[in-house]
C-alpha cells in the first residue's frame, strides 16, 4: 500500500465523525466501517447535513454493526421515529430527503464483506471461546486491517448505488397514554387493544 493510501486511511480512522461512530459502537470492526461509508456516500449524494430531527429519513435492513455508524452520521434514530428498521438481513441502506423528496439506495456487492479463510476461521475460534491467546491477538490484527481497508475503498465499488422514490413515514406522534387493565403500567392509547370492551397492552396479550 502506498503512503498516500495509508495516509488518507490514517485521516478517516482519526477524523472526529469516525470517532463519533467507534465511541457509540463501542469498538473498531468491519460492519461499523461498512456503516460509515454507507452513510457518508449517502448523505453526500442527497447533499445533505446530520438530521437535528426529521428532516432525514433512514430504513436499514439489518440490525448488525453497521445500524450503528448510521444512526451517528445521519442523526435518524429510532426515538424520532425517522430510523426504520426492516429484518432483511441484507446490507442495504436507504436514506430520503424530507428537504428535497429525493433518496438513494445503497445495497453491498456480492462477496465485498467476505473474509479470508484465515479470518474466517479465526472468527468462528473467537466465537466458540476456543481460541488461543495468540489467535485472538491474530484475529483482532485481521478484523482491523480489514476494517480500515473498507474505509479505503470507493462507495461504487462497495455498494449498488441507486436514487429511489419512496412515500416518507408521518412524522413522529405524541399520543396520551392511559393504564393497561392488566398491568396498570401507562401505554400509548394508540398502542392499547381492545379485549372484551377492556384496553389491554401488547405485552399482556
Amino acid at each position: 500500500m502506498c503512503n498516500c493510501c495509508s495516509a488518507n486511511r490514517a485521516d478517516i480512522m482519526e477524523s472526529e465523525s469516525f470517532k463519533k461512530c467507534v465511541d457509540f459502537h463501542g469498538h473498531i470492526c468491519p460492519g461499523l466501517s461498512i456503516g460509515y461509508k454507507a452513510a457518508t456516500e449517502a448523505m453526500r449524494r442527497l447533499n445533505e447535513e446530520r438530521s437535528p430531527d426529521e428532516e432525514i429519513v433512514a430504513v436499514v435492513e439489518t440490525d448488525a454493526c453497521s445500524a450503528d455508524a448510521v444512526q451517528v452520521l445521519t442523526g435518524c434514530t429510532f426515538g424520532k421515529g425517522n430510523f426504520i428498521y426492516k429484518d432483511h438481513g441484507k446490507m442495504v441502506l436507504t436514506l430520503f430527503s424530507r428537504n428535497s423528496g429525493r433518496g438513494v439506495r445503497l445495497s453491498m456487492r456480492p462477496n465485498m464483506m467476505s473474509p479470508n479463510e484465515e479470518h474466517s476461521a479465526l472468527i468462528q475460534k473467537v466465537r466458540s471461546g476456543e481460541a488461543t491467546k495468540e489467535e485472538t491477538d491474530r484475529f483482532h490484527e485481521l478484523h482491523s486491517q480489514r476494517s480500515r481497508d473498507i474505509l479505503l475503498t470507493p462507495a461504487d465499488a462497495l455498494f449498488n448505488i441507486r436514487t429511489v422514490q419512496m412515500t416518507p413515514p408521518s412524522k413522529a406522534v405524541i399520543e396520551p397514554s392511559e393504564p393497561c387493565f392488566i398491568c396498570g403500567e401507562p401505554t400509548m392509547r394508540t398502542k392499547l387493544e381492545m379485549v372484551d370492551d377492556k384496553k389491554i397492552c401488547r405485552g399482556c396479550l
